[in-house]
């Protein structure tokens, strides 16, 4: 599910916007981790109900790619967070059915 992209180290730690987004049912999440630690990337839904975990481990510094199967959710808004070593940020990604 999580695939490293590139061994540069990013300078800071960051969450990209899915692409595509809209998207119908596979969508993909960039992420940057300017040093190792743990990670977690969490979708919820419109009620911020958590709907699942992408990544919950240690990422070495690098930047990743996560994959996102929303084939068993409906279509709506929904939210991911990414929340690693004192960063933490959300955005918001639509489905569309």
């Amino acid at each position: 599910n999580v695939q490293p992209v590139s061994s540069s180290i990013p300078q800071e730690f960051s969450l990209s916007q899915n692409y595509p987004n809209p998207f119908n049912p596979m969508t993909n999440v960039k992420i940057q981790m300017s040093k190792g630690g743990f990670a977690k990337l969490t979708v919820f839904d419109i009620t911020g109900k958590e709907v699942q975990v992408l990544v919950n481990e240690y990422l070495d510094a690098g930047t990743y790619n996560v994959n996102f199967d929303a084939s068993e959710y409906s279509s709506g808004i929904y939210f991911y967070t990414l929340t690693a070593e004192g960063f933490s940020e959300t955005r918001k990604m639509v489905l569309v059915k």
